[in-house]
Formats: C-alpha cells, sequence, structure tokens
C-alpha cells in the first residue's frame, strides 16, 4: 500500500491561496480623531462660556459665540478633511448589484 507524501509546495500548487480584504480604515466612532475632535468642540464651549470681559466688568465679552461657533466649524471642516484623507484610498465592502 502506497502513500502520498505531500509537501507544503504541493499543497499550495493545488489550492488557490485567499486572502481576506478587510477595510483599510476603521469606522469613524472607533477613531481616536473622533475623541480629539469631540473634546476640542467641548473644550471650544466651555472657553466661550467661561471666559468673560476680564476685570474690566463693562459686559465686553472676549470670546463671544460667533467666535466659539467659528472655531467649531473650523474643527468640522477639519474632520471632515481628516476622514475623507483615511477613506480615500479604502476599498469599499458594499456589494451593490447594481455597480457591477
Amino acid at each position: 500500500m502506497a502513500t502520498a507524501t505531500h509537501t507544503p509546495a504541493a499543497r499550495t500548487a493545488d489550492v488557490p491561496v485567499r486572502r481576506a480584504h478587510g477595510e483599510e480604515t476603521k469606522p469613524s466612532w472607533k477613531t481616536t480623531e473622533l475623541i480629539v475632535y469631540v473634546l476640542a468642540v467641548i473644550g471650544v464651549l466651555v472657553a466661550s462660556n467661561v471666559v468673560g470681559d476680564g476685570a474690566a466688568e463693562n459686559g465686553a465679552d472676549y470670546f463671544a459665540a460667533d467666535k466659539a461657533w467659528w472655531y467649531i466649524t473650523l474643527l468640522t471642516i477639519g474632520y471632515m478633511v481628516s476622514r475623507g484623507l483615511a477613506k480615500a484610498g479604502s476599498r469599499s465592502s458594499d456589494h451593490d448589484s447594481r455597480t457591477h
């Protein structure tokens, strides 16, 4: 009775190699950039609320709400650009039959 010996080279020649294709980027809620963004927005809102007119007591506000929302807008644009760059090279895992 003859037994066949299997070498690693023989096995790989018979079986095609399948590699798992994962996504290149994490979902946004799993990233540290979302945490930093949220903390920065909270920091801007707190700073806008805390900063007043100093010792002048003249009712002026050095860090008014419009300035705070402008900084939040800039933070949001920066966050969106960073997510766009992170996703730019990622493959989609969506298997929509209409696109094929």
